[in-house]
């Protein structure tokens, strides 16, 4: 982590998405991209974002985390493929980016090595569970008995549905409630928790909703997008202050 005065903002790396697209040339032209509302999320809680390389280097994924404060694993429209897990794949497995995760792989896997502050949002809280060594439902709708539906994307900017925040873990401290609103655009879940990870929240059906570790200063995954309502919700909000607040530490 870098050394830095306690009033500089801190420096948050973002890991983006890697897309293919064809050019004006009539050519496959890799792109990363990153939607706006992370960085916006960032700069108002009080940081500078960084929209990271994504990049298969080792050394270059060291040198990029020594300059660091925290990093953000965001989420995507992709899953991690189960042979990262021990599993086969189940019909229902959406589309894989293997050079993304495994990317956010290594980077996470260096980043708890270097106990920098990490929040991972959607299928960031994922990746972060798979990097530790646990497993995915693949697929909720087939895969868990009498699951609501999580895949709703239409209410991505308001809110989904209710989950509860377990007592005595990290996020019940940062956002103060029980309960919360939630906006949920996914069909995959947390299944085996990897090392040292504990569930702070669940749904009403039980999925997993978020994660947090026990043996890092801060390590917190979130099933929803946070970023998508601070602009009009006082505790997702608190969730960025508190990342925030750990990486000026």
């Amino acid at each position: 982590m870098r050394k830095h005065s306690r009033r500089e903002p801190p420096l948050i790396g973002i890991t983006p998405d890697l897309r293919t697209r064809t050019s004006t040339q009539d050519r496959r032209e890799p792109l990363i991209l990153l939607q706006e509302r992370y960085t916006r999320a960032i700069l108002h809680a009080g940081a500078i974002p960084f929209v990271l390389p994504i990049t298969p280097s080792r050394s270059a994924i060291r040198e990029i985390l020594e300059r660091l404060d925290g990093i953000v694993v965001s989420g995507g429209n992709f899953d991690i493929h189960p042979r990262l897990y021990g599993e086969e794949p189940v019909e229902g497995l959406g589309e894989v980016k293997e050079e993304r995760t495994e990317f956010e792989l290594e980077l996470i896997t260096s980043a708890l090595k270097r106990d920098l502050p990490m929040l991972g949002v959607c299928g960031g809280a994922q990746a972060i569970n798979v990097a530790l060594g646990g497993s995915l439902y693949q697929d909720i709708a087939t895969q868990i008995r009498d699951a609501v539906e999580h895949q709703q994307g239409a209410l991505k900017d308001q809110g989904g549905h209710q989950i509860k925040i377990h007592d005595g873990t990290r996020l019940r401290r940062i956002v103060g409630r029980e309960t919360l609103e939630v906006n949920t655009t996914h069909h995959q879940a947390v299944k085996q928790l990897g090392k040292d990870l504990v569930v702070n929240a669940t749904a009403e059906d039980g999925v997993i909703e978020g994660i947090e570790s026990q043996s890092h200063s801060f390590v917190l995954g979130v099933q929803w997008h946070p970023e998508f309502l601070t602009h009009k919700d006082a505790y997702q909000r608190k969730i960025f202050a508190a990342f925030i607040s750990a990486c000026r530490e």
